[in-house]
């Protein structure tokens, strides 16, 4: 996978973490530097879900 295949996967999974938390601010995405397991944490901070739960959340989403 090309560094732009990586970037377009990337923000697929930001769209999809927007519908499921949309509190979540573009802050949030930059602080996770293109990381999921980051933007897990970031999640888990605030919101309380667990990263299986977020992981479930996401699947229900179908992501790429």
């Amino acid at each position: 996978m090309n560094q732009d295949q990586v970037n377009g996967v990337w923000e697929q999974f930001r769209g999809k973490a927007k519908q499921v938390w949309g509190e979540l601010t573009d802050d949030d995405f930059m602080k996770a530097e293109g990381s999921t397991d980051r933007l897990y944490g970031i999640i888990q901070q605030r919101f309380g879900d667990t990263k299986e739960a977020i992981k479930a959340k996401l699947d229900k989403l179908k992501l790429p």
